[in-house]
This record gives C-alpha cells, sequence and structure tokens, in this order.
C-alpha cells in the first residue's frame, strides 16, 4: 500500500497553522448588536468570536444569529440593534481546540466549520484553526504528489 501523505503532514502541530488571537477580529460579551454587525460587515466575515474582558471564549456571533434577532413580523426592526447585546443572541455551543490537540481533530471539526477556536486551560482566546489553512496545507502535499508521480 502506498503511503499517501508524509510524515512531515500528518505531524503538523495545530500551533503552527493556527491564526494568532490578537490578528483575530472578535467583539465583546456586553458590545451592542450594531457593534457586531458592523465589525462582521466591514471584516467580510459571517462570524467572529465573543470573547470577555479577560479575553476568555465565550461563544461566536454571526450575521444570521444578529439578522434573525431583529426580524419582526411585518419589518426587520433595525432600532433592536442598539438595545441588545451580543451576549443576548451568541451561540454558545461553540466547538473549540487546545493548541496540544491532534490536528486530525481540528480537520474533523473543519469539516462543518469554517473555523473553530482554539482556547487554552483557562478559556482565553490563542487562535483560529481555519478550514482555509488546511485546504492549502492539503493543497501543497498533493503538489508534492504529482511532481513525484507524474501521470
Amino acid at each position: 500500500m502506498t503511503k499517501v501523505f508524509s510524515e512531515e503532514f500528518t505531524n503538523i502541530s495545530i500551533k503552527d497553522l493556527m491564526i494568532p488571537a490578537d490578528k483575530v477580529a472578535h467583539v465583546q460579551m456586553g458590545n451592542n448588536l450594531e457593534h457586531a454587525l458592523l465589525v462582521l460587515t466591514k471584516t467580510g466575515y459571517t462570524a467572529v468570536p465573543v470573547l470577555d474582558a479577560q479575553y476568555r471564549l465565550h461563544g461566536l456571533i454571526t450575521t444570521n444569529l444578529i439578522m434573525d434577532s431583529i426580524l419582526g413580523l411585518e419589518r426587520i426592526e433595525f432600532e433592536r440593534l442598539q438595545n441588545m447585546k451580543v451576549e443576548e443572541v451568541m451561540n454558545k455551543d461553540v466547538s473549540r481546540l487546545n493548541v496540544s490537540d491532534d490536528w486530525m481533530k481540528a480537520l474533523k471539526l473543519v469539516i462543518n466549520h469554517t473555523f473553530v477556536c482554539i482556547t487554552n486551560e483557562d478559556g482565553v482566546l490563542e487562535g483560529i484553526f481555519t478550514r482555509r489553512v488546511i485546504l492549502k496545507k492539503l493543497h501543497k502535499q498533493l503538489m508534492i504528489l504529482n511532481s513525484r508521480f507524474p501521470k
């Protein structure tokens, strides 16, 4: 049986592939939904982590969650954006990784999520692990294989 992936590929560290927390767009729990929607819109992301003042992860806020929270029966109630807090509508059921987790665990999680938050043992956000990073790494590995075994 031919080995498809090199040891270098299968021994990847999550820490080597993560985007560090200081480069990750996020909102605070006490921010209003207007602020969260601005962050999401300006960054072009559909979801960002929700942190407390100590940078501990509490959930994710998405454009869909915000829009669902301001949809009225007959119109979109934009005035609610200023009065509602992120913590009222955020998704608290968030998949997480630890820096020491196996990257195969991370791979399984990004099948259903565009990114997964990485926290330390205290719940502080260390960074995120993205589907894009995995796809880039996989593409590189496949290019190496194709160069070794041309048709």
